[in-house]
């Protein structure tokens, strides 16, 4: 999904530069450095992070003119993602054709809409909370279009999946009004918050409830899944853990098998740190875009158009020697700790898992408490060891980080299990 996205990005305006390309790519005439993406599109994510990593302001851009089409720009700079997401957040939107691109699935939600339609769910929601040839790939696009007009596979299938989401969420809907209706509904719920006012449509809640559905669920368990693969491999940071588990039950005098309270879980420095560095190497929504609203210029002195996609990726942010050191690429919880092990965060500009600005996760603490709570239940009477292979398992790059294959583990019982 998100590769059309990029490649569309880089037709509009076909280079016509001499001079060479400080990200040392070669461009070619009229189509620039398209064939670039064409060539990556099976691994499109970790070129795009590699380049960023060998331009000298982490900047890519890509200025093609003759499609007809977008502009763009890939950014792992801090300070430039400031910008956009904070400093200058009102001329960086979504934009029409990130909107378009998802509209089937999440229609004019939270996370798919901008301006006034943005904001009333932003302040809905934060009241709850604080509470992929060149040829082959025009064909391939004509394709996907005629395959979704005429309802074709892999279209249909598509089509079905989303009435099932569709469906789901629309019941959600109808059982609330019908509750409403009669005088059983909550006040005080997630949903009602957006309900009150009654002036929202059915098919308006329907796309409250999907984009908080894939918030609350996909992102965390994507998470989960790069947290739990990275740590079987590092018996060390599993022990570690483990201890850090037993300490706390020891000192809250809890010895049965119950859920850890929200204080015990405060009390998780280390895990909090380890489920962080999982998510810097592999965040759950690995890039984002903006569309710039009017010209500008990054902090870094890039040129930005009107109408060009903006992307910063927290994916190449955590390959940077210069933000996280030599050992940028190496899984160690400890880069989050101070010397009396308390958790020390990052500036979200340096660190955009959770993204930052007004658009900032209004989730984020509710999804440590999930991924931490699972993690100590699990770790608390489970040992794990991968056994999919060596090496890292395959990148599944979509609205969400994804591993390829899932994640086959051999599971052992603790011996101090209290279960």
């Amino acid at each position: 999904m998100l590769f059309p996205l990029l490649c569309f990005l880089c037709l509009r305006h076909g280079s016509t530069r001499k001079q060479p390309r400080a990200d040392g790519l070669k461009a070619y005439p009229i189509v620039g450095i398209l064939p670039h993406f064409v060539r990556n599109q099976h691994r499109l994510l970790e070129w795009s992070a590699g380049v960023v990593a060998r331009c000298p302001t982490h900047t890519m851009s890509f200025n093609f003119k003759g499609f007809g089409l977008i502009a763009g720009a890939i950014t792992g700079n801090p300070a430039n993602v400031e910008h956009i997401v904070k400093t200058n957040f009102q001329n960086y939107s979504k934009g029409e054709y990130v909107v378009s691109v998802m509209e089937d699935f999440l229609g004019h939600g939270i996370f798919n809409s901008d301006g006034d339609q943005w904001l009333w769910q932003r302040k809905a929601a934060s009241y709850e909370f604080n509470k992929r040839s060149l040829r082959n790939f025009v064909v391939d696009t004509v394709r996907w279009r005629a395959k979704r007009l005429l309802d074709l596979e892999p279209e249909r299938r598509m089509r079905e999946a989303l009435a099932t989401i569709h469906g789901y969420a629309d019941r959600i809907v109808r059982e609330r009004r019908e509750r409403g209706a009669a005088g059983l509904a909550r006040k005080d719920d997630f949903l009602s918050r957006f309900a009150a006012t009654g002036e929202h449509s059915d098919e308006s809640l329907r796309d409250v409830v999907t984009n908080f559905v894939l918030a609350g669920r996909d992102t965390t368990s994507s998470a989960l899944t790069w947290f739990f693969w990275l740590v079987s491999g590092q018996p060390d940071v599993e022990d570690r853990i483990a201890r850090e588990i037993r300490a706390v039950r020891a000192s809250s005098g809890s010895t049965d098998a119950a859920a850890f309270s929200f204080d015990e879980l405060r009390e998780m420095h280390y895990l909090h740190a380890a489920i962080t560095e999982a998510m810097r190497l592999y965040p759950p929504v690995a890039m984002d875009s903006h569309c710039c609203q009017n010209d500008d210029v990054l902090p870094d002195g890039t040129f930005v158009g009107k109408g060009w996609q903006v992307t910063y990726s927290a994916y190449a942010m955590a390959r940077l020697e210069e933000l996280w050191g030599a050992d940028c690429e190496e899984f160690r919880p400890e880069r989050w700790l101070d010397e009396d092990g308390v958790f020390r965060p990052e500036s979200p500009f340096k660190y955009p898992v959770f993204h930052g600005g007004p658009r900032m996760c209004l989730g984020k603490e509710m999804a440590y408490i999930q991924m931490k709570s699972i993690a100590a239940c699990v770790f608390e009477r489970f040992s794990f060891r991968f056994v999919g292979g060596e090496g890292r398992p395959g990148l599944v790059f979509s609205v969400t980080l994804r591993m390829e294959g899932g994640l086959p583990m051999r599971v052992k019982k603790r011996r101090d299990s209290v279960c």
